[in-house]
């Protein structure tokens, strides 16, 4: 999740440098720091460009920079290239332990009325959503690297992979609603609830009852 930082660092021949700037923010921000971070802590746009020429900085997206020492967390670095990406389908299943396996392209969902890069669309499953219906359902969760990332609750996920099901393999698909059944923390009121918002109430019944 993101929070705002305080740090007030004017430069000067009795300040501290640059680099020890930086580390400090990335101590506040975690694995990604912004150029709006770096502004506000005294720094320069110009500062920034020469740690990305000097190999001090690697940029991940625009006005977002990394460690280049940094193992990426992919999901992280995903999630920073737009405000509208949720983690959903094939991923939200492995961010929820309800996949055994990572998914070759990311599943992600943004409004239907925006749109993303070529290049990250190319490199993701996207799934499209009306706007009124994008944040039904998120919350964070922690990649498996740690950073928190948004993703759907288990119940806005059965309902996806329902409404989305010939677009996912069919054992990962039978393995979401077994795993989902069989295991723990399951919120029944809230699936059905979401189940007539997305208009899958049939089919989960028709699932359900072949479970049972």
């Amino acid at each position: 999740m993101m929070h705002n930082i305080g740090i007030n660092v004017k430069l000067g021949s009795d300040c501290m440098k640059a680099d020890v700037v930086i580390e400090k923010i990335f101590n506040e921000r975690g694995s990604v720091i912004t150029t709006a971070d770096a502004v506000r802590a005294g720094l320069s746009r110009m500062t920034i460009s020469q740690f990305v020429k000097d190999g001090k900085l690697e940029r991940v997206a625009h006005g977002r920079y990394t460690r280049p020492e940094t193992f990426a967390d992919e999901l992280y670095l995903l999630q920073q290239q737009s405000e509208k990406i949720i983690f959903s389908h094939e991923t939200a299943l492995f961010l929820h332990d309800m996949a055994e396996r990572t998914p070759m392209k990311h599943s992600l969902t943004i409004p239907s009325n925006c749109k993303l890069s070529p290049t990250l669309a190319d490199g993701c499953k996207v799934y499209y959503v009306k706007p009124e219906l994008h944040s039904v359902g998120t919350c964070y969760l922690p990649s498996k690297m740690g950073n928190e990332v948004i993703t759907y609750n288990m119940e806005r996920t059965i309902c996806d992979i329902l409404r989305s099901r010939s677009r996912i393999d069919s054992q990962i698909f039978a393995a979401a609603i077994n795993n989902y059944t069989s295991g723990k923390g399951q919120d029944w009121k809230l699936l059905i609830e979401y189940a007539e918002l997305f208009r899958v109430t049939k089919l989960l019944r028709q699932y359900l009852e072949v479970l049972s």
